[in-house]
């Protein structure tokens, strides 16, 4: 019996890497083509939620922020969640304002179960249904893993970034069903993207776009599920707020000139766009700017060299401190940083409440 069993793994070892990579390139074009003529009639096709319901987490700011106005703009009915009920407010008032029939603001922290449900349950309460759920909200750990005195100070990055968006696409999931809805999830491209000082917050998004990508193959055609993955954008993460190795959130623009260099951030108004229109097209995937596709593929192919660059680019030399890292001394030295960082990630200064 194992003689068999050894000799099928053997087979496959030897034959099945050579026939499907024949039967890829054979089969790429056509699926291309059908792939654009199938993107084709989502355009054409392509929803109005005009009316209908939106939740959205994290939307006391940045991505989520920008997302309430973008689909408020559409017409949707929108429930916003945050932990800071005056930024929440304000971000429902002008929500209203640019064109929302109804804003519901809900101060919920979406690590908390009770929370997540009183928040779906709410939704109910005042619309009797769900359209969309946008699980957005985030923390973004920064320091070396050595770093780290107290393990469960980095809790945060798991409990909000992954539990959150489990705990509020679980009670979401059977209205969303009746509606035929749609979930939208805010991962990242660090899901993917190795970099040193984020690894609680790349395993984080690594585990929410393997949840989905798997919640995606057991719901069917059930929910539609638009998986987004974006790159450096406009918000308080890239002005430089982070977790603190106390578990505290600070604002480091240091830190975050090091850790993002010379990299162009995209304005968030931009990325929110994007995502809606993706969302209401069905897309499966969203990657925004579309540009950081080009890390996966080398990642994908040539994952020794993204090691090493990495490592080169972002750790000092031995005896060194952060600041003299080849990345930060690169923005120091070209002056980039006026015209890759938008004008508001400039400043230090973010919602406290």
């Amino acid at each position: 019996m194992e003689f068999i069993l050894n000799l099928i793994h053997k087979l496959l070892n030897t034959y099945l890497p050579h026939i499907a990579t024949t039967a890829l390139i054979h089969f790429m074009p056509l699926y291309l083509f059908l792939k654009f003529l199938y993107f084709i009639f989502r355009c054409i096709f392509i929803e109005n939620v005009a009316g209908k319901v939106v939740v959205i987490t994290g939307a006391s700011s940045g991505i989520g922020e920008h997302l309430a106005y973008e689909y408020a703009k559409k017409g949707a009915r929108l429930v916003l969640a945050a932990r800071r009920r005056k930024s929440l407010e304000q971000v429902a008032d002008m929500a209203y304002w640019l064109g929302s029939p109804r804003v519901i603001s809900i101060h919920a922290d979406v690590s908390k179960v009770e929370d997540c449900q009183r928040l779906i349950e709410e939704t109910i309460s005042n619309f009797g249904r769900l359209d969309h759920l946008v699980s957005n909200a985030a923390v973004t750990p920064l320091y070396m893993f050595e770093d780290l005195v107290e393990v469960t100070n980095a809790a945060p990055a798991m409990d909000i970034n992954f539990w959150g968006a489990v705990y509020t696409t679980h009670f979401a999931i059977p209205y969303l069903k009746e509606t035929k809805g749609k979930i939208v999830a805010i991962t990242s491209s660090a899901g993917y993207l190795p970099a040193a000082r984020i690894s609680f917050y790349n395993a984080s998004k690594a585990a929410l776009i393997s949840f989905f990508e798997t919640l995606r193959v057991e719901l069917g055609t059930q929910i539609g599920i638009t998986i987004v993955t974006p790159g450096l954008i406009e918000s308080e993460m890239t002005k430089g707020k982070f977790l603190t190795t106390e578990g505290k959130l600070e604002v480091d623009q240091v830190m975050r000139d090091v850790e993002m260099s010379v990299t162009p951030i995209l304005p968030v108004e931009k990325c929110a766009r994007s995502i809606v229109k993706s969302a209401c097209r069905g897309d499966k995937y969203l990657t925004e700017p579309l540009w950081f596709k080009t890390f996966f593929i080398y990642v994908l192919f040539f994952p020794e060299v993204v090691d090493w660059f990495q490592h080169w680019f972002l750790i000092p030399g031995p005896g060194k401190p952060t600041t003299e890292t080849p990345s930060k001394i690169l923005l120091d030295l070209t002056g980039l940083q006026k015209y890759v960082y938008p004008e508001s990630l400039l400043s230090p200064h973010i919602k406290v409440d």
